[in-house]
């Protein structure tokens, strides 16, 4: 900006995200939270504080950046014109709030380390909160702050889950949920196609934009439900690749939740079951979305109740296992998937 339009960059008083430019028309206050701003590049995340070298890299300073409080902290109080305008008492308290993933996750209860979701929707996630700063770059491993105080998160990310799936349903005019059904309830060996979903590039491990996806191991007798095995295999090897990279950054799991639309089908479950070699939680129905993390934060904010008996867990509804039988076959399958990255980049370079 300072380079392009340097007669605007002059004018910057304030950097705000979108959330916090809310805030200050709700307060009249320029605060932002630990969680949201991890994801500037600007934040020391593992001091919770502004990076001076950071900002001086974009020629900015701390004077152009909001104040910083914890997610569960109060961040101002609704203007006393818009609570009569509104009809609302007036001082009520806003919250510092969260980014996306980390509202989600204080939705459904993933504040505690060691605690995770893996989130199966047009992207896929695999969220384990930390007690401590754990990053690993290397791997295209998002470490971010959580939106409770000293508390940290990790994000695996895939760029094309559901995605996949759907890209083979427009290819072959059959829904994906007519796709998923041709495979029954029973989890198969895996055939020997081997299905990378890279259909946008890839973010962890690999943080390749150019790489794209591809089938390999294809036959005559490579039917259309081959081809669907295939897709949701690849997706779940996707996520074991997210797995080894928090693995490698220090974080163990034992057990992760699903959720996202992918989720409803038990069989893709069962494959991301056996593939991570984890139990694989299914919450009842409910909310526990962003929305309602969102409103959790509002309500410890309010009352200083405790972010831990706030941000609870939702009930679990079912649980699969991973299917034993299938343990080898699945890290066979799995093997031949990661030796499959190097020989495609080579080729596609």
């Amino acid at each position: 900006a300072k380079n392009n339009e340097p007669a605007i960059f002059a004018k910057v008083a304030k950097v705000l995200l979108p959330k916090d430019y809310l805030r200050l028309w709700l307060t009249g206050e320029h605060i932002s939270e630990m969680s949201d701003s991890a994801g500037t590049s600007w934040l020391d995340v593992g001091r919770r504080r502004w990076s001076p070298e950071l900002l001086e890299a974009t020629s900015l300073d701390e004077k152009h950046m909001p104040s910083l409080v914890e997610g569960t902290a109060k961040a101002g109080a609704l203007r006393g014109e818009l609570a009569s305008k509104w009809g609302l008492a007036a001082g009520i308290p806003v919250a510092g709030g969260a980014g996306d993933n980390a509202a989600s996750a204080c939705g459904m209860g993933t504040v505690g380390a060691g605690n995770a979701f893996v989130s199966l929707g047009t992207s896929g996630v695999l969220f384990a909160a930390n007690a401590s700063y754990l990053p690993n770059p290397e791997s295209a491993v998002h470490t971010f702050c959580h939106a409770l105080p000293s508390t940290w998160h990790q994000m695996g990310v895939i760029l094309s889950a559901t995605d996949s799936l759907n890209w083979l349903s427009d290819v072959t005019g059959k829904g994906a949920g007519e796709l998923t059904a041709e495979l029954g309830d029973t989890l198969k060996t895996p055939t020997g196609v081997t299905f990378l979903p890279y259909l946008s590039g890839e973010r962890t491990p690999h943080n390749d934009s150019a790489i794209r996806g591809s089938f390999t191991g294809l036959g005559h007798e490579s039917s259309r439900a081959v081809l669907t095995q295939a897709v949701l295999e690849g997706v779940a090897f996707a996520f074991r690749d997210s797995l080894e990279a928090l693995k490698t950054a220090g974080t163990t799991l034992t057990r992760v939740t699903a959720i996202g639309g992918g989720s409803r089908s038990r069989y893709w479950l069962k494959a991301i079951a056996t593939a991570l070699q984890l139990p694989v939680d299914i919450p009842a129905d409910g909310d526990f979305g962003a929305a309602f993390g969102a409103a959790r934060l509002g309500l410890i904010a309010a009352t200083g109740a405790d972010p831990l008996a706030v941000c609870t867990a939702p009930a679990t509804d079912a649980t699969i296992e991973p299917d034993a039988g299938l343990g080898g076959a699945y890290a066979d399958a799995y093997q031949r998937y990661r030796a499959l990255y190097p020989a495609i980049r080579a080729v596609t370079a």
